[in-house]
């Protein structure tokens, strides 16, 4: 059967052919006896054909070669979609079917395979994120990196797509469902704390433990150290790998992507087990395969278990000093919380006392007495140059528990200070030296678009979030217009469209722009290879490529 792929085989020798033949045809003709005409200077007849046959000759030839090139660009993309659609073909309904039966008759313990239509849509969605969703098919509750394999084997043989899921605290849809069903992982029973290695400052863990409870059971059996990466309460592990995390303490301890995580255990789509590397806290030897995981967000494995660093718990005090504006709150950069933020917090009665409104800077300050008092007025002085006129510095650990309570009720009190209105969360990050114009501009494109918003930041390493409230579709659609602002508004300054929550589906549409088409078809050609099915998260994190029509 004729096709264009079978053409397009055809399509070098032609091109060689006609670029030989319009060569050959190009060069003027040697005769050995010159015309009448030719020796008295003037043009004939047959000189003039020649010409012209010269010159058809060359059109013909670049026709035939541009025909072929086209034909060629036909055969080359129908090659190409056949072949990311037999990739890409995933279950029918009636397959589906057969590998749910499959996974219960693999998993017989009460509620470790679940269909209840609710549970299945309350684990494809999130009630804080506003990105299209879909339900699972199905819910699977493994407790080992066993059932973990079996589970990715039924779902390849099949061609189920599978999301991880654990503590659902992520903002950009990164654990919705797939709309041709999907197998929803549940990770949050594989929470338990393997093994604690004080003497070499580290733990072992499953991906569904969450920081908080590594931290309190380092504290409540006496050992002195702490795991510092601290996002948002209720995060696990597992998450935090994916997301490629941060927290508020990241000025001073740094992100997922430092050292923390020294090595994954991980099933891949193939259902091999692999581990990154081993314990130690450095390692010459060859590729970082850890970081390939890290910001991956399950697209490439699923994590089942993790060793991370830890670092010696020190006494940590609170600063908080206030500011007539932003700019001089960012000019010195930890966690700011702008005016309507403080507004917010006082209205929605979440605090013992109300503070004054304005834009307000945090600061924790680690060390013994006499270190946390000395730093503590050097801050005051250098804040005081700058133009605030309230410091407060906590002197007890009470104190300092309810100030720094204050910048964690700021979604709370800003949905509560504007009873029946809901929240868009978003995060952008740029150059510190950035910040404050970043600031400034949001806001004043936030109060022109006439949308309630309070901006809270970890202004030390450039990352601020914008929390933006509206009661209806008219003000949601305005308030996802002025996401689409703020990131293209980041990018501009060198910054990146997400700093810590992650890409999921809100942000995959400008990682071409900050990364540049290379860069991101290198990520899409890492996915192919791990993942060439394409059964691990699919539609989270990777742009879709835009289809090129014939011959460009």
């Amino acid at each position: 059967m004729f096709s264009f792929s079978n053409l397009s085989r055809f399509a070098p020798v032609a091109r060689r052919a006609a670029t030989r033949n319009a060569l050959k045809l190009s060069r003027p003709t040697q005769t050995s006896i010159p015309t009448y005409a030719s020796r008295h200077g003037q043009t004939s007849f047959l000189d003039l054909w020649g010409l012209v046959y010269c010159v058809q000759s060359g059109v013909y030839a670049f026709l035939i070669v541009g025909l072929m090139e086209w034909f060629e660009s036909l055969g080359s993309n129908k090659e190409e979609t056949q072949k990311e659609e037999k990739q890409t073909r995933y279950a029918t309904p009636e397959e589906v079917k057969a590998a749910i039966q499959e996974l219960k008759d693999a998993f017989t313990s009460p509620q470790s395979v679940t269909t209840d239509p609710d549970a299945l849509k309350t684990y494809g969605s999130s009630e804080n994120s506003y990105h299209p969703a879909a339900p699972h098919a199905v819910i699977v509750r493994p407790t080992s990196t066993e059932d973990v394999v079996q589970i990715v084997n039924i779902a390849r043989k099949y061609r189920v797509p599978i999301t991880a899921y654990s503590g659902a605290t992520s903002l950009e849809g990164h654990f919705s469902g797939y709309s041709t069903g999907s197998i929803c992982l549940d990770m949050s029973g594989m929470d338990k704390i393997l093994q604690i290695n004080v003497d070499d400052s580290d733990l072992i863990c499953q991906p569904g433990a969450r920081w908080e409870d590594v931290n309190q059971t380092l504290k409540a059996q006496g050992i002195p150290l702490f795991f510092p990466l601290d996002p948002g309460p209720g995060a696990t592990i597992g998450g935090m790998i994916g997301t490629g995390c941060s927290g508020t303490n990241a000025v001073r301890y740094g992100t997922a992507r430092a050292e923390w995580f020294l090595n994954i255990t991980a099933v891949l789509p193939s259902g091999e087990v692999i581990k990154t590397r081993r314990r130690a806290r450095k390692s010459a030897a060859g590729f970082d395969m850890t970081k390939l995981f890290i910001g991956a967000e399950g697209t490439l494995g699923i994590i089942t278990e993790v060793t991370i660093r830890l670092v010696p718990r020190l006494p940590t005090k609170v600063a908080m000093a206030q500011f007539p504006d932003v700019e001089n709150a960012n000019a010195l950069s930890y966690w700011t919380i702008t005016r309507l933020v403080m507004d917010a917090i006082n209205k929605g009665g979440l605090v013992d006392k109300p503070y004054p409104v304005k834009d307000t800077l945090f600061f924790k300050i680690q060390g013994d007495a006499g270190c946390v008092s000395a730093t503590s007025k050097t801050i005051q002085a250098i804040v005081k140059k700058h133009g605030s006129k309230n410091f407060k510095f906590a002197s007890t650990d009470e104190e300092a528990e309810d100030l720094w309570q204050n910048r964690k009720y700021a979604l709370m009190s800003s949905l509560a200070a504007y009873p029946g209105t809901r929240c868009w969360t978003t995060d952008v990050c740029v150059p510190v030296s950035k910040l404050p114009q970043l600031v400034y501009e949001t806001k004043q494109d936030l109060s022109e678009a006439g949308l309630h918003s309070t901006i809270v930041g970890h202004v030390g390493d450039g990352n601020f979030h914008a929390l933006m409230l509206f009661q209806n579709d008219d003000e949601l659609k305005r308030v996802e217009d002025a996401v689409h602002r703020l990131v293209h508004r980041a990018i501009n300054l060198d910054g990146t469209c997400t700093g810590e929550h992650g890409v999921g589906v809100g942000k995959k549409e400008y990682l071409v722009e900050e990364l540049g088409e290379g860069t991101v078809e290198l990520m899409r050609t890492i996915k192919r290879a791990v993942d060439p099915l394409n059964i691990l998260n699919p539609g989270k994190l990777y742009p879709e490529k835009e289809k090129k029509e014939p011959g460009h």
